[in-house]
């Protein structure tokens, strides 16, 4: 009885009394679930194959289920069929009990990483080397965000704060790093982000502590990868750019799959409560929404299952869980694990309000 009740008033405070009146109507155990499903749902973005999304997302997003959607290139045959498909997803999320916006994100990086057609033209290489890098990355975030916020959505999975270490190396190869000077990425991704958000688009910024020093074959969504970058290092060239990030109002932090053996040898960042609450949270003061990178990513091959994975990487922190493997029963398994990690305590309902509180304020912020 006294879980019930935990759960109710988690929910019930964070998403509004309007959300008890549906779980409410249960009954014992089935309460438990359905409350702590609902809160689950609301820390999982979703992902889809093709260019239609399926009933069962529609579903998830009417019940308040589904925290948001991921878009990526197969999902998009022109501006104007995406356009409708956001339409559709937030009609559907109108319906829920949750009164705030569905986070509806892509990758639009610039260059070869773009989701949608048009802009940022620029990769964010192309930024650092141009005639004027600040007026190049301010034109290229306020691109981002016109573009994204063009056809309703309202988080971009950029800028990168990547410190490239050498030339062809992992993030330098993608063309994906400002420069390998952490004070121009720093200014350069501050500049993006700024303008990026003033059109309504909220910045997340990634991939901490650093994926700069990946040599061209680390890429953590095919393999573990392991960097061994001295304490002094990793703080003072790879975490530097997210001081001036955070300064100017970052919205989101993307965490790296990879391990960083000067911060914590035995597990990725990402699954890392250290990474994240001491080193991200404390050190570095980020008070806004920490978000997975994949979770399918090659880099998790020994952390099992999909619940098993959200379930550690909602433990160590993370407050949105990114299902991107273009299936909705992968989010569906996420939501069931973190359901039933909240309703048998596995999760600790207060860290989990916490969480819902910080996700639900960035809901409520945008568009």
């Amino acid at each position: 009885m006294r879980r019930r009740r935990l759960l109710a008033v988690l929910l019930g405070v964070v998403v509004g009394a309007s959300t008890v009146g549906g779980p409410a109507q249960a009954s014992g155990d089935h309460l438990s679930l359905a409350f702590a499903r609902q809160a689950a749902g609301q820390r999982v973005i979703y992902s889809y194959p093709g260019l239609t999304p399926p009933e069962s997302l529609i579903a998830r997003i009417r019940a308040g289920e589904a925290a948001g959607v991921i878009f990526f290139g197969e999902n998009v045959s022109s501006l104007t069929q995406i356009r409708g498909v956001v339409q559709q997803l937030r009609a559907a999320a109108a319906q829920s009990p949750n009164p705030n916006a569905l986070l509806l994100m892509t990758d639009q990086e610039g260059g070869l990483i773009r989701r949608l057609p048009g802009a940022p033209a620029l990769s964010h290489k192309d930024v650092g080397l141009s005639a004027d890098p600040a007026a190049a990355a301010t034109a290229a975030g306020r691109g981002a965000g016109e573009n994204l916020a063009g056809v309703g959505m309202n988080v971009n999975l950029a800028p990168v704060l990547d410190v490239f270490h050498a030339p062809g190396d992992l993030m330098d190869q993608y063309e994906r790093s400002f420069s390998s000077t952490a004070s121009v990425v720093g200014d350069l991704g501050a500049a993006y982000l700024t303008a990026q958000q003033a059109e309504g688009v909220a910045a997340t910024v990634k991939h901490f502590p650093g994926l700069g020093k990946a040599n061209a074959g680390d890429n953590t969504d095919s393999k573990p990868v392991t960097l061994s970058v001295p304490l002094t290092t990793l703080r003072n060239v790879d975490e530097a750019p997210y001081s001036d990030a955070i300064a100017a109002g970052a919205k989101l932090v993307m965490l790296s799959w990879a391990v960083y053996t000067a911060l914590d040898p035995n597990r990725p960042a990402g699954l890392s409560p250290t990474v994240i609450g001491q080193e991200l949270r404390s050190r570095n003061g980020f008070p806004g929404v920490t978000i997975t990178d994949a979770l399918e990513a090659g880099a998790l091959s020994g952390y099992g299952s999909t619940g098993n994975r959200a379930v550690l990487a909602a433990r160590a922190g993370n407050d949105l869980i990114l299902a991107s493997a273009r299936d909705v029963n992968q989010g569906d398994q996420a939501v069931d694990a973190l359901a039933g990690a909240l309703a048998d305590g596995t999760l600790d309902s207060g860290a989990f309000g916490q969480a819902l509180a910080r996700v639900n304020a960035l809901r409520a912020s945008l568009a």
